[in-house]
């Protein structure tokens, strides 16, 4: 598979003005083709790995599947470098009988980027998917909550090296974490989490949080509503469409969830205090 991590030279500056060469460490940054039977259905730059979960996850969040057992198949196709070794950027799936494949040009454009994952959508009503499930779960208690950040940022290992990447963490009610992804893209990070919930046989995720290390934007709203989780929460600010769905779907939203302190903008009967 891929590198997590490339190193460059770099001319460091410091304050004081002096200048030395040396080397720095990037998060890698590759594109993945997903393929559904054989034929292109999205374009996403992501950091290597674990890429069989992100397409269950990104599959699941679109209203595709809603089993791990709706996918037949996942195999990596040929995708060379320059030097004829497989880049495994290509990953083809195959639905189970009786799935109905998605129709890519009524409902979306399915090329994204690691920056916006909703970018591409056509139209708003597009996103506002109907999930097979609804979030359900007791009351979290906000004790365990202010801790979920820390919890989150000590298991980012390639960001610590880097600086440059986004990651997603499910954690059960008591704070135990059930998985940990990193990517470039923050959207990826939380399908690959999905992706690994739902081959868990976690979806629906009842009972658990999805914290996130950045902002809670629509399209991570709409993913934790379409896999069955009750809490969102992220340690910077939510948009005013994360909101309005956050609430329309019953989800409890948490946004600058740090330093012990946070605001819940939805549904605060899931919190405990």
């Amino acid at each position: 598979m891929g590198r997590l991590t490339a190193r460059r030279p770099v001319l460091r500056i410091a304050a004081d003005g002096t200048a030395r060469r040396r080397p720095d460490s990037l998060a890698v940054e590759e594109p993945l083709e997903l393929r559904i039977d054989g034929r292109p259905l999205s374009v996403t730059m992501r950091t290597p790995g674990h890429d069989v979960e992100l397409a269950h996850g990104f599959l699941l969040t679109e209203g595709v599947i809603g089993a791990a057992s709706d996918l037949a198949t996942a195999r990596y196709c040929d995708s060379v470098d320059a030097e004829g070794r497989n880049t495994y950027n290509v990953l083809d799936v195959g639905l189970a009988q009786g799935v109905e494949p998605p129709d890519v040009s009524l409902e979306r454009n399915f090329y994204t980027t690691s920056s916006c994952g909703v970018c591409g959508k056509a139209s708003l009503d597009a996103v506002r998917l109907k999930s097979r499930f609804a979030p359900s779960g007791d009351p979290v208690a906000w004790e365990v909550l202010r801790t979920l950040p820390g919890r989150l940022r000590e298991a980012q290992k390639v960001f610590a090296a880097t600086g440059g990447l986004h990651a997603a963490g499910l954690f059960e009610a008591d704070g135990t974490p059930i998985v940990v992804r990193e990517d470039v893209g923050r959207h990826n990070a939380v399908d690959k989490v999905l992706g690994h919930a739902l081959l868990g046989g976690r979806v629906p995720a009842a009972g658990t949080v999805l914290q996130v290390s950045g902002r809670a934007s629509f399209e991570l709203v709409q993913k934790a509503v379409m896999a069955g989780v009750p809490v969102l929460a992220a340690v910077s600010a939510p948009s005013s469409l994360a909101v309005e769905l956050a609430d329309e779907a019953g989800l409890t939203l948490i946004g600058f969830l740090r330093e012990g302190a946070g605001n819940v903008y939805t549904h605060p009967e899931r919190v405990s205090i």
